[in-house]
């Protein structure tokens, strides 16, 4: 009995940190070349697939009413806050991480393949694009 109540109670302490190994929340962007924040991410997940919206814009230089000039789709135009920069990106199966999805750079237009991986149990999240045979990873910071 004293075993099974030991069981319970360390698997209820662990359940925090499962919860935590998703890339949904909210997330801190890094520049990749002043090691700056860059953005404030949330990521939701609905059906299974992922969608994130820049909530804000941490870099000093950005206007209030700032627009993706350089999107060629329907974001063109749009509001950076509030921008859907990820759009898809399922759980792979037996992995942690989330995969088949695309992301947007709205400093440039482009949008990338990407996928997404919890690490450091989730405090982090590794954020990878392809473009051709191109990649390119970030590490975001979680916020909450």
């Amino acid at each position: 009995m004293k075993n099974a109540l030991l069981a319970i109670a360390l698997a209820a302490a662990a359940l925090p940190s499962w919860a935590q190994m998703s890339p949904v929340g909210t997330w801190r962007s890094i520049d990749d070349k002043s090691g700056e924040a860059k953005a404030e991410i949330r990521i939701t997940e609905s059906g299974g697939a992922l969608t994130g919206r820049i909530e804000k814009s941490l870099k000093k230089d950005t206007q209030p009413d700032a627009a993706c000039q350089e999107c060629t789709d329907d974001r063109k135009g749009q509001p950076i806050a509030g921008l859907e920069i990820i759009r898809g990106g399922r759980k792979a199966e037996g992995k942690d991480v989330w995969e088949g999805g695309r992301i947007l750079d709205p400093e440039n237009g482009k949008e990338y393949r990407a996928s997404f991986t919890p690490i450091d149990g989730g405090a982090k999240l590794e954020v990878r694009g392809y473009l051709a045979p191109f990649w390119g990873s970030q590490t975001w910071q979680r916020v909450q």
